[in-house]
């Protein structure tokens, strides 16, 4: 999940190690195992989103200093770049999201049923499938707003 929100994976593996050294500072929650899944969710995903935040800063102040130069790609290399491309968007608009909204579209994309959304997100099972399609909605109409392009 990590991975794909970054899109960096050593960088997630940073990020999922700064996790897993906050649950070793935390012994009552390895005692309550049906906690501890959705803690570590949680928590990953609110670390993840901070360091897209960090990332794009320093993108800006590196763009605003003339850091990047532009440099002719081999042609085969296109798709790869349309493709990270496409992965910077959805990135910067899930960043733009409400955290909760961020992190559930991302759980859900990695694979997690409506229970173990709502037991991540401390919510009813009931109430997922309403802030799910609230949540794709937002992302959409954000994203369309930004990028004027099909989600």
């Amino acid at each position: 999940m990590l991975t794909r929100l970054t899109g960096d994976r050593a960088h997630a593996e940073e990020v999922a190690a700064d996790v897993f050294h906050k649950l070793s500072r935390r012994p009552e929650l390895l005692a309550a195992q049906e906690d501890l899944n959705a803690w570590v969710y949680r928590v990953a995903t609110n670390a993840g989103l901070d360091a897209l935040r960090m990332n794009a800063r320093r993108r800006r102040r590196e763009d605003a200093a003339g850091l990047h130069t532009n440099t002719a790609s081999p042609p085969e290399a296109l798709d790869a770049i349309l493709r990270e491309e496409r992965r910077g968007r959805v990135r910067d608009v899930l960043e733009s999201l409400k955290p909760r909204d961020a992190q559930l579209l991302l759980l859900r994309a990695d694979g997690l049923a409506y229970r173990e959304l709502a037991r991540s997100l401390g919510v009813e099972p009931g109430s997922v499938g309403t802030m799910l399609a609230r949540a794709e909605a937002e992302f959409e109409r954000r994203f369309r707003a930004r990028y004027g392009e099909d989600v």
